[in-house]
């Protein structure tokens, strides 16, 4: 028996201004752009999640009596379900529904779906993996045991810090320069290889996804000069049916469905027909990833370096998509300085903010590749240019800046002030004493 277990990330970036609104009181407002950020979320509400959301719980429910089921496993931002809660409850709702039943698992990755893991100082990263623990339990009332790093991110230090959080598994991208002549197919485990790190009695196993058969959904479906064009729910389940191992990991963004693939190439129809004919091959089945790494053991230890950390991004599956080039490299760097300043100011608009400029999104758009990866790269860049995207973030964060000294100066002067009253009140106490006296 084959398992298929197929996730979705579903993550809405927070976008910011081209420019700083220099007459906005409010600082969020002043950085992101509201209604930009409103007019996508409602958008692909209409056109992907409402859709797919409907189309799954209806197959859930349609399998229920069977002896298979269909079943699917979710990914979904922090900031995604902030704003859903703020500006689309019908869609927060539609995801309650489905985090009800039991062929549902949820995921766990960092609230903000931030490039945090890949800074030396992995404080933040724990902070931001601890928010969405909070979120999701109070939001979806659910405790996720597998976890997923923004985009995929991975090398066997974050594994371990995984697996020190007391997650049962991670999913990365099955990278061939990794695997060597192994298959993706499989469960592995993560690389003991750390000074003073005591043997864990069971070290958190790593679920790999298929690019391959993953990208041809994502990415192929509706390119036309691909020459498996048009992808038929029953042609592409043959390809499952005559793929080895033990389970075959599909994890998609969930944007997928209405909105990289408009409704009209037939998207949706795939998706409806696709558990049907998955299911009619008795060697097939459903599975969650907390059921798929209790089912098989790992063959083997997945082995990333941590100078050479892998994610699902471009061609290259590493983390140049976000840290390639100067630009990126710069701004993650003046980003990641700013943390201790901001943390000291003990202002809670002032660190959000700072945790939104964590946003892998918005080092995302700064990035210059090959045609075909630049090509992803600008069709979710706002700015629509590396170079925009770049200096429209340097002078948000130089006014960030500013906003930091005068938030620092005001608390300086509010001790001062509270200084002098100490000492008037002591001035006044003595003089009360003489008297006395």
């Amino acid at each position: 028996m084959t398992s298929i277990t197929l996730s979705f990330e579903v993550h809405q970036p927070f976008r910011l201004r081209e420019e700083p609104k220099i007459d906005s009181p409010n600082l969020i407002e002043r950085y992101f752009d509201i209604e930009l950020n409103k007019y996508y979320l409602n958008r692909i509400s209409e056109k992907c999640y409402l859709k797919a959301n409907n189309i799954i719980l209806d197959l859930i429910d349609q399998f229920k009596k069977e002896k298979k089921k269909f079943k699917v496993s979710y990914s979904i931002s922090g900031i995604f379900l902030e704003a859903v809660e703020k500006y689309r409850k019908d869609v927060l709702e539609s995801f309650r529904e489905l985090a009800k039943k039991k062929e549902v698992e949820i995921l766990c990755e960092t609230y903000y779906h931030s490039i945090v893991s890949l800074h030396s100082d992995y404080e933040e990263f724990i902070n931001q993996i601890e928010m969405q623990r909070e979120t999701l339990e109070s939001l979806l009332n659910v405790k996720p045991k597998v976890f997923v790093n923004t985009e995929m991110i991975f090398n066997n230090k974050i594994a371990k810090i995984i697996e020190d959080l007391k997650f049962k598994a991670i999913f990365t991208e099955g990278v061939e320069r990794i695997l060597n002549w192994k298959s993706p197919n499989y469960v592995y485990v993560r690389k003991y290889c750390f000074p003073n790190d005591p043997i864990p009695k069971k070290r958190i196993k790593i679920l790999l996804r298929n690019y391959r058969l993953s990208d041809d959904i994502a990415f192929r479906f509706s390119a036309r000069s691909w020459d498996q064009w048009p992808l038929t729910a029953d042609k592409y389940a043959s390809w499952l049916a005559a793929t080895p191992g033990d389970v075959i990991n599909i994890f998609i963004d969930y944007e997928t469905f209405g909105e990289h693939h408009w409704e009209e190439s037939g998207i949706f129809w795939f998706l409806k027909a696709l558990p049907y004919h998955i299911l009619k091959y008795e060697h097939l089945q459903f599975d969650l990833p907390s059921e798929v790494i209790k089912k098989y053991n790992p063959i083997a230890e997945y082995d990333v370096f941590e100078l050479s950390s892998i994610s699902w991004a471009d061609s290259d599956k590493n983390v140049s998509a976000w840290l390639g080039n100067e630009m990126q490299l710069k701004s993650f760097e003046e980003v990641m300085k700013l943390r201790n300043e901001v943390l000291s100011l003990n202002d809670k608009e002032l660190f959000k903010i700072w945790q939104l400029f964590t946003q892998s999104d918005i080092y995302y758009y700064m990035s210059k590749k090959s045609q075909a990866d630049d090509d992803v790269h600008q069709y979710f860049n706002h700015f629509k240019s590396a170079e925009k995207a770049f200096v429209s973030f340097i002078n948000i964060l130089a006014d960030f800046k500013v906003q930091l000294t005068l938030k620092k100066i005001k608390k300086e002067l509010k001790e001062i002030v509270m200084l002098e009253n100490s000492i008037k009140s002591l001035e006044q106490e003595l003089k009360d004493l003489k008297i006395n006296l």
